[in-house]
């Protein structure tokens, strides 16, 4: 389970990021640039894997991180967003960042900002805390996550990096990115960097086209995975490699290729890498909060709970598919399908709204929508419209003010599949503030 750290901890970190919360997202690399150097640039002293994409970046940073650790590695895993604590985002094999460690990385980044200058962005004062933090712990290498993009992320400032991975891209933060899905590639095209080894997952024609002139121009070593073959019951395999799979999803045959494509680049580099070691980190790769089964209230008669971010189009889409799979798996019980699935769902007021709820829901589901707490979120009332619009036969749609009040609301009927989703925030406010317990794989694995 993942547990909050301190309050009082967790109030010294909120209070240090706060004052730059207000300056929102700006991409550019000035900033963190000029942050870099002031701290002696601790990204010069850590060998890098860069992953990008528009989903699946997480899983495939958990892959790479447990299979590395279990190699023999000292691995920082940088990530984002957290759920339950900031300590999520800066892991060194498997283990958060203790919380008096980021509170005086945050204290040395913070006191080697220029006042004279504009003000770095919250991002890129926790970025450079995690550059900081695994120079100064002298990780091996370090597994991060681009936070929005590519070319102008904070995390895009390694000239060298091992490896780049692009997972995926679909048509996310257009707003910022450009609107076409040409642009966002030309955007998370932007790790690449001159004769280092790409990883790239399947594309859209529309982006592969732009990535792979990219690819040309800059003479980067790529590898195209094709994906891994399930060859039974949470068993893979990907080439010669044969693995657990403990992450759910057809989705993660795709990852779990990507990461293994990026492990063997590293090989051939001279990382000393074994395929027992590969199989062993594959299988205690963990990424909470996707797909995850968990059991709400089980000390009170709770019920099964599916949880999910599904927090754009492609989420949803891949959600979707694991429901429909799930639903396969049942026994052909006419009274039990005509339930339909029931949702208890909450997004952000930036997300795609229309595009997600048509994706997820069909005829005879139950909805039941509220607020995310914390956050700018979407009015329940204006996604129940969008809702009846997008799926007028649903069975019931609902409004709740909370979290708690929604899945009471769900408690109510004898519905045979519960899913919460819709933002990853949400689910955090879940884990964190949920009486839950973890749950074995139910009914269908993929």
């Amino acid at each position: 389970m993942l547990q909050p750290t301190n309050c009082d901890d967790d109030s010294q970190i909120e209070a240090l990021l706060a004052p730059f919360g207000r300056f929102g997202v700006e991409l550019g690399l000035e900033r963190i640039q000029r942050l870099l150097t002031a701290l002696d640039q601790p990204q010069t002293r850590v060998p890098l894997v860069h992953v990008a994409g528009s989903n699946g970046k997480g899983s495939v940073c958990a892959y790479l991180a447990a299979v590395l650790s279990a190699a023999g590695y000292r691995v920082g895993r940088y990530t984002s967003p957290h759920l339950v604590s900031w300590r999520e985002r800066i892991v060194v094999n498997d283990a958060p960042i203790a919380s008096a460690d980021l509170i005086q990385r945050l204290q040395q980044v913070i006191a080697a900002i220029d006042p004279a200058q504009p003000s770095p962005t919250q991002f890129e004062v926790f970025t450079a805390a995690a550059w900081l933090h695994f120079a100064e712990v002298a990780v091996d290498l370090a597994v991060m996550e681009v936070g929005l993009g590519g070319r102008l992320d904070a995390t895009n400032v390694v000239d060298a990096p091992l490896v780049s991975v692009i997972v995926s891209l679909s048509r996310e933060h257009w707003q910022r990115l450009g609107p076409t899905l040409a642009d966002i590639a030309g955007e998370k095209a932007g790790v690449l960097k001159p004769g280092r080894p790409a990883v790239i997952g399947p594309l859209p024609p529309e982006a592969a086209v732009v990535v792979a002139a990219r690819i040309a121009a800059l003479d980067c070593p790529a590898v195209w995975p094709t994906p891994a073959i399930l060859t039974g019951q949470g068993q893979a395999r990907y080439q010669d490699i044969a693995y657990p799979l403990p992450l759910l999803g057809n989705h993660q045959l795709v990852n779990s290729a990507l990461a293994i494509a990026t492990v063997e680049s590293l090989r051939t580099q001279g990382w000393q890498i074994t395929d027992e070691a590969i199989a062993q980190g594959m299988g205690q790769a963990r990424w909470p909060g996707r797909l995850q089964w968990v059991t709400w209230n089980p000390q009170a008669q709770g019920y099964p709970l599916l949880i999910d971010g599904a927090h754009n189009p492609a989420a949803a889409q891949v959600l979707r598919q694991y429901v429909d799979r799930w639903w396969a798996d049942q026994p052909d019980q006419p009274s039990t399908r005509r339930q339909g699935t029931t949702w208890l769902m909450g997004m952000l007021a930036t997300k795609d709204h229309r595009d997600v709820l048509t994706a997820l829901l069909r005829p005879g589901d139950a909805l039941h929508l509220m607020p995310v707490p914390g956050h700018e979120t979407a009015g329940p009332e204006e996604l129940r419209a969008i809702a009846r619009s997008a799926c007028p036969n649903l069975a019931q749609c609902q409004t709740h003010p909370s979290l708690r009040d929604g899945l009471r609301a769900m408690a109510v009927n004898s519905a045979p599949l519960r899913v919460l989703c819709g933002s990853l925030y949400l689910i955090g406010h879940f884990l964190a503030t949920e009486p839950y317990g973890e749950r074995q794989q139910a009914a269908v694995k993929y």
